[in-house]
């Protein structure tokens, strides 16, 4: 449970830097939205990552910058590279964040 949490506030770290490190901090909408979706993405996961179930708005949460990052490629024009990156991660997380959502209380102790 833990882990899942670390991982996704680790892509969520991703998103923020993607711009710099696939190039695309030239394309204004792309750019702000991996930002402010990664900061997002990080708070929450870090924040939630040890409180499991489907009463966890802060696991709903990542599963939004999820999606968000899966559609987003469709809506900004990036190269290959960074569209196949950004949706990998982005399903990633999804899954993550449902995994995490689906874990009951008394399996916290399990990663």
């Amino acid at each position: 449970m833990k882990t899942r949490g670390i991982l996704n506030a680790l892509i969520g770290a991703w998103f923020i830097i993607a711009p710099w490190v696939l190039d695309f901090s030239n394309q204004v909408g792309a750019f702000w939205s991996s930002i402010i979706f990664g900061i997002i993405q990080l708070i929450a996961s870090l924040w939630g990552y040890d409180k499991p179930g489907w009463n966890s708005w802060l696991n709903w949460i990542s599963v939004i910058t999820g999606a968000w990052f899966v559609i987003s490629p469709f809506i900004y024009p990036l190269t290959n590279g960074e569209f196949g990156s950004i949706v990998i991660l982005g399903l990633i997380t999804i899954i993550f964040s449902l995994w995490n959502l689906g874990s009951n209380s008394e399996s916290k102790s399990v990663s």
